[in-house]
């Protein structure tokens, strides 16, 4: 388990850092199954006034089973999901009062000093006594090279005109408390009344995107659906399923478990899957190993399972 904890504090410290080697989902899981608590001691760290959910992830291959909304007969909004580095804007009285990083969700950096210069800094319609969270997505044009950590490093940087160089674009995509009894009239107001552009604006294909969002339109709906863990039940991301990446198997080694099982974990070539530098995959134990008749030195077909967990599915001749 210490082995797990000293991974995620440099997985903690590289995200500080701008160069992120581990999903926000892969953090979370992890924080969680490890107790891991130490997330919320680094400096210059604030709660959140609502809590930043992670997306439930459907694939096209098992829409037809694992649709959350299939007996679901209202409306349901699609908007892109948009890859960038999420944040959330704090107003009070119509003022900007704070931008946080979406760290774990439940705290984040304070990048208001760079952030100030994509948004709007005043909103004052409807909104003049009241305390609102808007969140969005900050990103960059598909064309940049790594657009994604191009956006989140940005929001690392020390000097503010730099920043200000930087090809970057807010889009929001939610607001709490709820602004109007759809999401659909929520999104208008942020874009009509206050000055945002918002996910429903545009088909935002100028941006890197990785799935598309399928969420309640009735915002009352939505709140009873509910929540789980780690994400709301009235929305959910469709993804792509994406082939895996071939490495070569260089060791396999022994994990003790909270629980005292004994878990094969092996060591890879390093490869890149969806920008995630990838080193360890999971075997789930020996018979996983045999029926894939994997061997030192073979080479695997990797691929991050759920998005998350790395896993080889194969072994390639």
């Amino acid at each position: 388990m210490e082995n797990v904890k000293a991974l995620l504090r440099r997985a903690a410290l590289a995200y500080y850092n701008g160069k992120p080697f581990m999903s926000d989902e892969e953090f979370d899981i992890l924080a969680e199954l490890h107790n891991f608590e130490e997330i919320g001691t680094t400096d210059g760290r604030f709660s959140h006034i609502y809590r930043l959910y992670s997306l439930q992830k459907v694939f096209d291959n098992e829409l037809s089973t694992k649709n959350p909304f299939q007996t679901y007969k209202k409306t349901v909004i699609v908007s892109p999901k948009l890859d960038g580095a999420a944040v959330a804007l704090t107003y009070l009285g119509g003022k900007l009062h704070r931008v946080l990083t979406r760290g774990d969700g439940r705290k984040g950096l304070d990048v208001t000093h760079l952030v100030k210069y994509l948004v709007p800094n005043e909103i004052t319609v409807g909104v003049s006594k009241s305390l609102i969270q808007i969140t969005g997505e900050i990103v960059a044009p598909k064309n940049i090279k790594n657009a994604r950590n191009y956006a989140a490093g940005a929001l690392n940087l020390k000097d503010e005109k730099e920043f200000q160089t930087r090809d970057l674009y807010f889009v929001a995509y939610n607001a709490e408390p709820f602004l109007a009894d759809s999401f659909t009239d929520s999104m208008s107001r942020l874009k009509l009344s206050m000055g945002f552009n918002t996910v429903l604006d545009s088909d935002w294909n100028e941006y890197p995107q990785d799935g598309i969002v399928f969420r309640i339109d009735s915002n009352q709906d939505y709140i009873n659906f509910g929540y789980t863990a780690h994400h709301p039940r009235g929305a959910y991301a469709l993804k792509k399923r994406q082939d895996g990446v071939v490495t070569t198997l260089v060791d396999v080694i022994w994990n003790v478990g909270k629980s005292g099982v004994v878990s094969p974990v092996a060591i890879l070539k390093p490869v890149e899957i969806d920008d995630a530098h990838i080193s360890r995959a999971t075997l789930h134990n020996m018979a996983y190993i045999e029926g894939l008749n994997l061997k030192i030195g073979c080479k695997v077909e990797v691929i991050r399972s759920g998005e998350i967990i790395p896993r080889i599915v194969r072994r390639v001749d």
